[in-house]
């Protein structure tokens, strides 16, 4: 299937939310109720400083009387980190614990999903690469579950982007899950791959 990875502006983002939303609980395997937890925080999300965000869309279908625009089938998105946010207070306190700060200028890469059945195809790289192409910050940071072996699309995805371990088996409030902090600095090489 073809794609085509756009920019969204924030209203964009949240006009075509249900479908953001139907593409992460589908890649993240939740039941659906989530979306009636997570869209508020997504709306919210979208209003803060430094904001931005890529979608990949299906093709867009030839109909009579122009295009349709194809289903968003991947979603990014991110802000600045700035003191008073839940995930930089979280990922701040992680570290204060082994004496260490977070850098004072980073984009929280905050979600990237793909549909399942365009998984392994290399859309969540290209959609990576979109978002961070246009980021000022020095550094991107993200969380992502701990799986055994980093055996998973997003572990190679990250790693293969040259991701490197901020914080492991990190225990957010209100998750009993493990995750990863991972980073990087910026902007990323050209060619596509870790530096």
């Amino acid at each position: 299937m073809d794609t085509v990875i756009t920019r969204l502006e924030p209203g964009q983002f949240r006009s075509r939310l249900p479908e953001a939303l139907e593409v992460y609980v589908e890649a993240m395997g939740y039941p659906p109720q989530v979306v009636r937890t997570r869209a508020p925080a997504w709306t919210e999300h979208s209003r803060r400083e430094g904001w931005s965000g890529v979608a990949a869309f299906e093709s867009p279908r030839r109909r009579l009387l122009g295009h349709a625009p194809g289903a968003l089938v991947a979603i990014c998105y991110g802000y600045r980190g700035s003191p008073g946010q839940w995930w930089y207070e979280q990922v701040a306190r992680g570290l204060r614990d082994q004496g260490r700060e977070l850098p004072g200028d980073f984009v929280e890469l905050t979600e990237l999903h793909v549909s399942p059945r365009l998984q392994g195809h290399g859309l969540g790289t290209s959609l990576l690469r979109e978002f961070l192409s246009v980021r000022d910050e020095g550094t991107v940071l993200l969380s992502t579950p701990e799986v055994e072996g980093e055996s998973n699309g997003a572990w190679r995805l990250y790693r293969s982007q040259g991701f490197t371990d901020v914080l492991r088996a990190y225990r957010f409030d209100g998750d009993s899950r493990p995750f990863a902090v991972l980073g990087r600095p910026l902007p990323l090489p050209l060619s596509g791959g870790a530096e």
